[in-house]
């Protein structure tokens, strides 16, 4: 970074948890600033698509737009599957959390979240995407560290910690110790996969289809990651009647829905026992005193704890604000300077 860069009139600091499901965003000095899902609307008008709405009032248009107008999540798995698309999306949350589109205010360093799993090519794509979007400088930071930063872990000492934040397309499990991250693993579970398997669930058992956005009702309603003792609760579930192909209403338990997320939540599971058995042993010990911490959306599904502490006979909790965790704790990174070496260049 040059002098004139670092010290270019109107640059912000600012840190992007850019999410499958929400993009968060941190300004140095005035914390979060903004959590709203990563949704793009795009209108085509003589052939051209343009920005429509982004994020919030985006979100409400999945599954219900024109033939002209079409809803779009330009990031898949973590990663960006459109450029285009994810760059205009982060020009138009930028300029929100500043206050406005002026080409100067936009004018920022950026520290951007990726997956521990992701690709050289896949983190080009953020950087270009972030850059064309108007930052002076790009840093990359692992959101398993990030996370654990915002959870408040002590990573930049000589103590092994674990941390596992699920996310709507992956799941990263890290130990870290040192500033640095001793072992990782990443699969491709997390909160979009869960809502594809209550669709699927309903789909065969009642003869019925619902859209994405139902599903993600369904979970954040009455998802759990252990079944309960009986039904619990029960709730009613609108959609379209594969047999007679009109709108339907059936009712959904919670037992039954806990049945659906068996597979993607045994993934998890799994992934985490994977991760301890790899682990130094020094670590290991640390981690039976320290516990594992869950961060992302996936770590508030009701009971994922329990089912991770009976999984691995350790302690488990759920950070704090487990959904800003990883912007929260790549934003720290402008303040502290023990955080500085975490961060990469892009």
């Amino acid at each position: 970074m040059t002098i004139f860069q670092r010290f270019a009139p109107h640059a912000h600091d600012i840190a992007i948890d850019l999410g499958t499901v929400n993009t968060v965003i941190y300004v140095r000095g005035r914390g979060i600033v903004l959590n709203e899902p990563s949704v793009i609307a795009l209108e085509t008008r003589d052939g051209i698509r343009h920005v429509k709405v982004v994020g919030n009032d985006a979100k409400p248009m999945m599954g219900k737009t024109p033939a002209n107008i079409e809803a779009i999540r330009p990031l898949r798995d973590g990663v960006i599957a459109d450029i285009d698309v994810a760059e205009q999306m982060i020009k138009h949350f930028i300029d929100k959390a500043l206050g406005g589109p002026s080409r100067l205010r936009r004018r920022s360093h950026v520290v951007v979240c990726v997956p521990s799993c992701s690709t050289h090519v896949e983190r080009r794509a953020i950087r270009d995407a972030a850059s064309n979007a108007g930052a002076i400088s790009v840093q990359l930071i692992e959101e398993p560290l990030a996370a654990a930063i915002g959870a408040g872990l002590p990573v930049t000492e000589p103590r092994g910690t674990m941390v596992v934040d699920i996310g709507g397309g992956t799941t990263e499990v890290a130990v870290l110790s040192l500033g640095g991250v001793a072992h990782s693993s990443s699969v491709r579970v997390g909160g979009d996969k869960m809502d594809d398997m209550i669709a699927s669930s309903i789909r065969r058992k009642h003869n019925m289809m619902i859209g994405e956005m139902t599903a993600e009702r369904v979970k954040l309603a009455i998802g759990s990651a252990v079944a309960p003792q009986g039904e619990g609760i029960v709730m009613a579930v609108k959609g379209r009647d594969l047999v007679t192909g009109r709108p339907s209403e059936v009712q959904v338990s919670e037992a039954e829905i806990a049945e659906a997320l068996a597979e993607p939540v045994g993934q998890i599971v799994s992934a985490v026992k994977a991760a301890l058995e790899r682990t130094p042993p020094e670590l290991s010990a640390d981690i039976i005193e320290e516990g594992i911490t869950l961060t992302g959306g996936g770590a508030l599904l009701r009971r994922m704890d329990q089912a991770i502490a009976k999984a691995t006979g350790l302690p488990v909790r759920v950070a704090e604000e487990a959904l800003i965790c990883v912007a929260m704790g790549a934003g720290l990174t402008f303040d502290d300077q023990s955080y500085r070496g975490i961060l990469m260049a892009a």
